[in-house]
């Protein structure tokens, strides 16, 4: 939700409900730690306690911002990078 507040100047009810449209899930299960990890894991958004065989740090990143929609510095520093 801080993402969004900052990057597109969202007060924080609009972000939450911004971010929950985006992951299909109700305002209340951002809440709720146990729909929010089962949540990550089916997005492949990552989980706060990183699992073999889910995207860790750059790949998790990478799937928040397509989620999201939105852009992250890093993504476009590590893509210059790349090449």
């Amino acid at each position: 939700m801080a993402r969004m507040q900052i990057s597109r100047g969202m007060k924080i009810g609009k972000a939450k409900q911004y971010v929950a449209e985006k992951l299909g899930v109700s305002i209340q299960d951002i809440h709720d730690a146990v729909a929010m990890r089962e949540t990550r894991e089916d997005l492949r958004i990552g989980v706060l306690q990183s699992l073999p065989g889910h995207p860790k740090g750059i790949e998790a990143k990478y799937n928040i911002a397509r989620v999201l929609g939105i852009e992250l510095n890093s993504l476009r520093s590590s893509k210059v990078r790349i090449g």
